[in-house]
């Protein structure tokens, strides 16, 4: 017989879990059950949360799910498939906020958390831009160009116009595979370097470029590629 989870020992329900020992102590499928707050005939939240999961294999598939992939789930219908993207919208508002707030540099952990956060997910790659004026603060962030499954075409030209128009100062670029795979390409080190070598030309630098993969992103100056 199924035990309801009010029924559970007061130690492993998750909202009792989460209030005396911190959300980082839940697993993702009791976060995920807190979320859904429900389950469904015969099952609990965590055991809703548990198929969602092994579904789509991670935190990351099961934000990135479509409404019809996501509602085949029993327990999962249209209503929190619009509650889930709510909360993956003000996740990325938050973040942004931070960035708005200060200096870029100074946060170089929004700044990646931010734009793994917004293009993780992403079916096709994207290329976008991160507008910094001279003290590092954010001025615009920008989706550039938009490309297939497997690639982008980046325009410096393009780059240059954008970057005068909002008089910035310096730049963060930043693109996804969706491959999952968060390493450079051939192609990317090279697009990287005309891109700064074009921007140099209006006094324009460039900081750092981003590439995002499933869960990581890897940053061109911790590299040493800039």
């Amino acid at each position: 017989m199924l035990m309801a989870i009010p029924d559970w020992p007061i130690d492993d329900r998750p909202r009792e879990k989460l209030l005396n020992k911190g959300a980082d102590a839940l697993s993702d499928a009791e976060l995920v059950a807190i979320f859904l707050r429900t389950g469904a005939r015969g099952r609990s939240a965590v055991d809703v949360a548990r198929e969602a999961l092994a579904r789509f294999g991670s935190l990351s598939g099961l934000f990135a799910a479509d409404a019809g992939a996501l509602t085949a789930i029993s327990g999962l219908g249209t209503a929190k498939y619009v509650q889930l993207q709510a909360v993956l919208e003000m996740a990325r508002r938050a973040l942004r906020e931070k960035l708005d707030r200060g200096c870029a540099l100074n946060s170089p952990q929004a700044v990646r958390d931010y734009l793994r956060l917004k293009l993780q997910d992403r079916p096709h790659e994207v290329f976008v831009g991160v507008f910094l004026d001279a003290q590092n603060r954010v001025l615009a962030v920008e989706e550039l160009f938009r490309g297939t499954l497997t690639q982008t075409s980046v325009y410096p030209r393009e780059v240059v116009k954008r970057s005068l128009h909002h008089n910035a100062a310096a730049l963060i670029f930043a693109h996804n595979h969706p491959s999952g795979i968060a390493e450079p390409s051939r192609s990317d080190e090279a697009l990287t370097s005309a891109l700064k070598q074009a921007l140099a030309l209006v006094d324009v630098k460039v900081l750092d470029h981003f590439v995002v993969g499933a869960g990581a992103a890897m940053s061109f100056a911790e590299r040493g590629l800039l």
